[in-house]
């Protein structure tokens, strides 16, 4: 990915999906949209900066029912960054394989549920209740095999460990991880369940200000904004960080302001404008 040599005026907004852009039904109500139109019209940039893996993270932009143009996708936290118009990725980083496979053994020894993606596949050793939940909401494909890095056709942008019941357990095993792998991977909570493994490389933060020079973009002419411990980076690497009023305390923390209304309510819609 290389940068742009001269700025420009554009303005760069990059949104977190769930909790922040979309509202409880999973939409972007008419308001929001209208908002994101006009800024996409006047020649900005808009981009989605989610957790999903890319094969997900598309589909949701291509259910968004309108074209932006010039848009882009941050997918895997980071990990990925994806140009909508010319359907090319301009970016990647990943998890090196065998460190993969030695957290998938971990993860069995702890009980922790644990998967990783390629471009087209989540991969994972068993399939689970908790395999189950996250698909109510993530459709991507699903390969279980006892050995899926077989199938990781490149290094993995993101790791995910599911615990429902038990987050002392999954506490400890994050714990863990950090003791072991801490110098490589960063380790967060995306909500109550889910607890997500990228490299240190990676981040939403890192991926703004990635895309912002690869268009020529200023960090002062960045918007970020999400509701959750992963967006906390991008927040705070924006020109102007947004956090959700319905979001938790660490995007909150990282914010230079907070919406007056919630993501059912196009909380958004007064900063895109």
């Amino acid at each position: 990915m290389t940068g742009t040599a001269l700025k420009n005026n554009r303005k760069l907004f990059a949104t977190d999906l769930d909790g922040t852009i979309l509202n409880d039904e999973k939409i972007i109500t008419p308001k929001t949209m209208q908002a994101l139109m006009d800024f996409n019209s006047a020649g900005n940039v808009f981009a989605i900066c989610t957790g999903r893996d890319l094969n997900s993270a598309r589909s949701v932009y291509d259910g968004l029912g309108v074209n932006l143009k010039g848009s882009f996708v941050m997918a895997y936290n980071g990990g990925v960054i994806y140009d909508v118009d010319n359907s090319e990725i301009v970016y990647r980083i990943g998890i090196d394989i065998e460190m993969a496979r030695e957290i998938f053994r971990l993860a069995a020894e702890y009980g922790i549920h644990v998967h990783t993606y390629n471009d087209d596949f989540i991969l994972t050793t068993a399939y689970n209740e908790c395999i189950e939940f996250y698909r109510k909401v993530i459709k991507t494909p699903l390969i279980v095999a006892d050995d899926i890095s077989r199938f990781m056709t490149v290094p993995p942008a993101k790791i995910i460990c599911i615990e429902l019941h038990d987050h002392d357990k999954q506490q400890r095993f994050k714990e863990m991880i950090e003791e072991r792998y801490g110098d490589y991977l960063s380790l967060m909570y995306s909500n109550d369940y889910y607890l997500e493994l990228i490299p240190k490389e990676s981040g939403k933060g890192n991926a703004l200000l990635r895309l912002a020079e690869h268009l020529g973009i200023s960090k002062e002419n960045t918007i970020a904004a999400g509701d959750a411990e992963n967006d906390a980076s991008m927040i705070a690497a924006a020109g102007l960080g947004i956090a959700m009023i319905n979001g938790d305390e660490q995007a909150k923390n990282a914010a230079n302001v907070i919406t007056e209304t919630d993501n059912n309510h196009d909380g958004l819609a007064p900063f895109i404008r």
